[in-house]
């Protein structure tokens, strides 16, 4: 790794897509696209491409902004792994894989990528309380939109039989990747949301967002066996009262606040 590199950015105010063009031609690098700036990054002087770039501008009659720095290069990996945290939460500890496990604690392992879920949200951590105090040994367990599968993990090391959801299958594919990393295993998984489910559960969880919980509340509610659990998050301060209004014929038994977040526990005192 060199132990410089440059950047030149590049800010037209007009005609963006031709100095967008214009740009990757002039470069084999990846550009970074920002707010109407274009970002360009290399270890070879840039100096030539913005030369090209603003003889272009003036040819076209067009204003625009360039600069060009030299810029120390910084061991971008170590420093990105200095500052993803380990979390206690209840009997779990939540790390990345490059963090020592802690004694007497369950260990969870999640190494941050695309799927949403690392146990640092205000919604995770609730839900990660929530399955601390309510998930039994066999316990049939579905997470729904589980995204990095952090949930159904935890449920999995308490005991629970775990099934997963998704409707990106790329949260499919971490979750199935993480379990292997936490040497435990989900039962059943399908791309898609609850309504899919072909049978009813101990627990559901699903830490989503209030608008999707209030259109699936149906499903989700059809999807608890009597007695069982379900377990809701994602849903703001200002959302909840929408959000109780579906879920006003199953009992209440709990409510965790989060700074503006809130996670709801109710139990299926009925059937649908």
């Amino acid at each position: 790794m060199s132990e410089y590199y440059f950047e030149l950015t590049i800010k037209p105010t007009q005609n963006y897509e031709l100095f967008l063009e214009l740009l990757t031609s002039l470069t084999q690098q990846a550009i970074e696209e920002l707010d109407g700036t274009l970002i360009s990054r290399s270890e070879e002087s840039l100096d030539d491409v913005e030369f090209g770039i603003l003889e272009f501008a003036k040819a076209l009659n067009i204003e625009c902004e360039t600069t060009n720095v030299r810029k120390e290069n910084i061991d971008w990996i170590k420093q990105y792994q200095e500052s993803v945290k380990s979390v206690e939460i209840g009997n779990f500890f939540i790390r990345p894989s490059w963090d020592e496990k802690k004694e007497n604690k369950i260990d969870i392992i999640i190494d941050p990528a695309l799927s949403f879920g690392s146990g640092h949200h205000e919604t995770t951590s609730s839900c990660v309380e929530a399955i601390d105090e309510f998930v039994k040994q066999n316990d049939t367990v579905l997470d729904v939109g589980t995204g990095s599968g952090i949930l159904a993990i935890c449920a999995s090391k308490k005991g629970g039989i775990v099934d997963i959801c998704d409707t990106d299958d790329v949260c499919i594919k971490d979750t199935a990747s993480n379990f292997v990393l936490n040497d435990t295993t989900f039962k059943d998984s399908w791309i898609g949301s609850v309504n899919k489910a072909s049978k009813t559960y101990d627990i559901v969880i699903a830490n989503i967002v209030a608008d999707v919980l209030v259109m699936i509340a149906t499903d989700l509610k059809k999807s608890i066996k009597p007695n069982g659990i379900l377990i809701i998050s994602g849903i703001l301060d200002k959302h909840l009262d929408r959000v109780l209004n579906k879920f006003k014929d199953i009992e209440k038994i709990k409510a965790i606040h989060k700074n503006e977040w809130v996670t709801l526990i109710f139990k299926n005192n009925k059937e649908f």
